[in-house]
């Protein structure tokens, strides 16, 4: 067994950090990936340049830079407003900047889930709920979404892991999730194997308990669904 030299609870915090800022991210970013998804696949050419061009600057960017930059950007603004209320040193909090920024990207990829989801959706479902008297917001909810979810389940789940592991990022903005609190201990014990290494089985464990989580959202989305065998 591993001797973690009395920071085991420490990886435990830093592992519950790291789920609460992942989730945080997955709600932020499914929000931004449905507008992003509806804007491109508008009739309005003003929304789908807007959609594209969301999804063109998140995605050439790496997300690095957009942990960086929402984070020291926020600081420099939120000192600036707080400046005009009598407090120079307002600062955004770590965990809001990290959720900010994978979100953000997190949704610039799920648009592109969300909109080949919404491709895959026969028209004349929409078309029917039209003809049966359902407003658009009807059609969309009762509709659209249930079908929407069973169809980008596999991408989201996909871009959910890989946001799992982006979360190491934000320790470059000192928030204490599992990579941060890794690295704490492995400069403090100079034994940098042992608590990357654990790190690592750490990621490795959450990534299957999320893999099962993932297969069983999938079994549950396509209840009775029957696939046309070829």
């Amino acid at each position: 067994m591993l001797d973690l030299q009395g920071f085991g609870p420490a990886l435990i915090e830093g592992t519950w950090m790291t789920i609460r800022l992942s989730l945080a991210s997955v709600a932020l970013g499914l929000l931004l990936g449905l507008a992003g998804a509806s804007a491109k696949t508008s009739a309005n050419p003003l929304l789908r340049g807007l959609g594209g061009f969301y999804t063109s600057v998140v995605r050439g960017v790496p997300e690095t830079l957009w942990v960086l930059m929402a984070y020291f950007g926020t600081v420099s603004m939120m000192n600036w407003i707080g400046s005009h209320f009598g407090n120079p040193y307002l600062t955004l909090n770590p965990f809001l900047a990290g959720t900010l920024a994978l979100g953000l990207c997190f949704g610039a990829y799920a648009t592109e889930v969300f909109r080949g989801a919404l491709l895959a959706i026969p028209p004349g479902q929409k078309e029917a709920g039209l003809a049966l008297g359902m407003s658009n917001m009807r059609i969309f909810w009762r509709i659209t979404l249930p079908q929407l979810w069973r169809v980008a389940l596999p991408g989201l789940g996909n871009l959910y892991l890989i946001l799992l592991k982006d979360t190491a990022l934000v320790s470059l903005i000192t928030l204490d999730e599992l990579m941060r609190k890794a690295q704490v201990a492995a400069n403090s014990t100079k034994e940098p194997f042992t608590f990357y290494f654990t790190a690592a089985l750490i990621y490795l464990a959450l990534t299957v308990v999320i893999m099962a989580a993932l297969h069983w959202f999938e079994r549950r989305a396509n209840r009775g669904f029957t696939r046309t065998e070829l």
